[in-house]
């Protein structure tokens, strides 16, 4: 009973202090702290500062945040697909009156920082000017994507805030010195060596739209998408998140959907992930030869994966077929098909079909009530025009329609994840990437990917599933130079609940039976994953577990050979070990013991599985 009065007195005395205005408040274990010095807001780790937020709140009001303990967050749940099966959300939440019906919430975690505004009393005009913006000091390493509207881009190393805009099939925004202005979210900052910041957002909710950020010098401004609605009484926006610690925390982090909206199904048992064989990549074209398709459906059972995705064009099937019959044959073999739509709302004109489909509730309902009757899985919708508030609420309106008829859903050119993989989780990947399907587009991806790929686990593929569509071993329209290893190893390293496999049947029928059993058996979800070492754009080693079986995936990002170490975050002694490395072009061996290092040639790769 005392010891219950003196921590009542000390939690008291905590809040007292911090109603009358102190200026640090702290995440549960004191990882991070936040600091408030007039509008801006300092978070530290350990005491080094990471995050500087110069203001926040909106235009016309100005205030100095004084926060007040509002409660301890601790809850736990399960993800059916993504990095970690059990994920825990931990934290302190505090709140501040900015003004009158304008509330800050703050959640501090060990592991990173997650705030939004909440309004009480709106009166039904337009949304106001958000000002929150981060300071990301001129020198500071910083990898970066140009926004567009599908999240296809790169995230070169940078120094300085004064970047060339690239082309991009979105509008570009750029200064008149020719700086690109806008950035798309994760943007992955160093601050000092070793110490990481991801910028990104979650929990985008209907009557929002999604944010990016635009900088004026080293400030880098939160800007939402174009919202209409006036709304009145309570409103609030998406949560802003910074993931802070060191590369091994980033990619741990779960803190994207730990902020998110709880699952919204009351049965899941139908959402299973798992590998799919996919038609577009060797063709450069959708699904209207029954044929080919054949092939990927056979494909599919010859290498034992769960699903084949009949791509666009499917409703102008050649020589009298139509996608009824390439279901049912997929069906006959225990395959599981998908399909694909377009969006209707970004490209339109000059695009693949089906079209208008979808947009209509009524015409949504019966799509996919057709889907679900005919025996499809799920369903791939493509072409997405940004972060809109209208943008927001289609997607939405398609996840909530996909799972009352018990269909998966991948979203292409569409926005990154910002969490409704938790809150829906049918949503088993989104694209979001710039990824395998570019080797058909241009010839820059080429010599750019190795390090690419290499940069993707620790900025897009933290904060959500992301289908690069990896596993390319022969060239599509432009050649890839990154090795069989490397390739293999993207399977493992890129998280995604809808694993596409990009390349044609015969390449995967040429490789060794032991390359073919490695893809019957890949799993599309993990219980643990863990980032055994790395740097962006040079090399990364990752770990993840599925059951009682890890699996350890490495590339090299470079184009000079290097060993990559193997301290590994498990024990392997009396396990079995496979290892997939380079030779010419493959070494498959069994070790008797885990490998110190693994050696990898110029933009090399390697798998290893660990059985008991």
């Amino acid at each position: 009973m005392k010891i219950r009065k003196r921590l009542l007195a000390t939690l008291c005395m905590a809040v007292a202090v911090l109603t009358a205005g102190a200026v640090k408040v702290s995440s549960p274990s004191r990882t991070l702290t936040l600091t408030t010095k007039g509008e801006a807001l300092t978070v530290c780790y350990r005491r080094q500062p990471v995050i500087e937020m110069p203001a926040v709140g909106f235009e016309g009001m100005s205030a100095t945040p004084r926060w007040r303990f509002r409660r301890v967050v601790d809850d736990r749940y399960e993800m059916l697909a993504g990095k970690r099966l059990q994920c825990s959300n931990k934290g302190r939440e505090y709140v501040a009156q900015l003004a009158d019906g304008l509330t800050m919430v703050m959640r501090l975690y060990d592991d990173g920082i997650a705030f939004r505004y909440e309004f009480a009393n709106l009166h039904g005009g337009p949304l106001p000017v958000e000002r929150t913006a981060y300071r990301i000091a001129e020198g500071t390493r910083r990898w970066m994507q140009q926004w567009s509207d599908a999240y296809e881009g790169f995230f070169p190393l940078s120094t300085t805030s004064k970047v060339k805009a690239e082309r991009s099939f979105s509008p570009v925004t750029k200064d008149a010195e020719g700086n690109n202005l806008r950035w798309g979210y994760p943007a992955l900052t160093e601050p000092s060596d070793g110490l990481f910041a991801l910028i990104t957002e979650a929990n985008v909710e209907r009557r929002q739209s999604a944010s990016c950020l635009y900088n004026d010098g080293d400030l880098y401004r939160v800007v939402p998408d174009t919202n209409p609605l006036t709304p009145s009484g309570e409103w609030h926006t998406p949560w802003r998140v910074v993931i802070i610690g060191h590369l091994a925390d980033v990619v741990a982090s779960t803190l994207v959907t730990d902020v998110s909206e709880p699952c919204q199904l009351a049965d899941t048992g139908w959402i299973k992930p798992g590998v799919v064989s996919w038609v577009y990549w060797a063709y450069n074209h959708g699904s209207n030869d029954y044929g080919i398709i054949c092939q990927y459906v056979d494909m599919a059972a010859r290498l034992h994966l769960p699903y084949v995705l009949i791509d666009a064009e499917w409703d102008q099937m050649k020589d009298g077929k139509t996608v009824e019959d390439a279901v049912a044959y997929a069906k006959s073999v225990g395959v599981k098909p998908m399909i694909w739509y377009n969006s209707s709302v970004g490209w339109v004109d000059g695009a693949p079909t089906p079209k208008y489909r979808l947009n209509k509730p009524e015409d949504r309902e019966k799509e996919m009530a057709w889907c679900e009757r005919i025996g499809v899985a799920g369903v791939k919708i493509d072409f997405f025009s940004g972060d809109t508030q209208a943008n927001m609420d289609y997607c939405l309106d398609l996840l909530e329609c996909a799972a009352r008829h018990h269909l998966l859903v991948n979203f292409h050119g569409a926005t990154i994840p910002r969490g409704w993989q938790r809150t829906w989780p049918n949503l088993l990947s989104t694209e979001g990437v710039y990824g395998a399907e570019w080797y058909n587009n241009v010839p820059t991806f080429t010599r750019r990917a190795a390090s690419h790929n290499a940069t993707l686990p620790f900025t897009r593929n933290v904060i959500g599933p992301m289908d690069y569509t990896p596993c390319a071993f022969s060239d599509s329209q432009h050649p890839h130079i990154t090795t069989h290893g490397h390739e293999l190893a993207l399977t493992v390293l890129f998280e995604s609940g809808l694993q596409h496999l990009a390349d044609r049947p015969e390449s995967f029928y040429a490789q060794p039976q032991q390359v073919q059993d490695f893809l019957g058996r890949l799993p599309a979800a993990w219980d643990d994953t863990r980032l055994v070492g790395g740097y962006p754009g040079e090399w990364a080693v990752m770990a993840r577990r599925s059951g009682d079986t890890w699996y350890v995936a490495g590339i090299n990002g470079t184009d000079e050979a290097r060993n990559l170490p193997m301290t590994l975050p498990f024990d392997t002694r009396g396990r079995h070990i496979q290892l997939f490395a380079d030779g010419d072009p493959w070494s498959v061996t069994t070790p008797a013991q885990c490998p110190s290092e693994v050696a990898c040639p110029p933009r090399g790769g390697f798998v290893m599985v660990v059985t008991q």
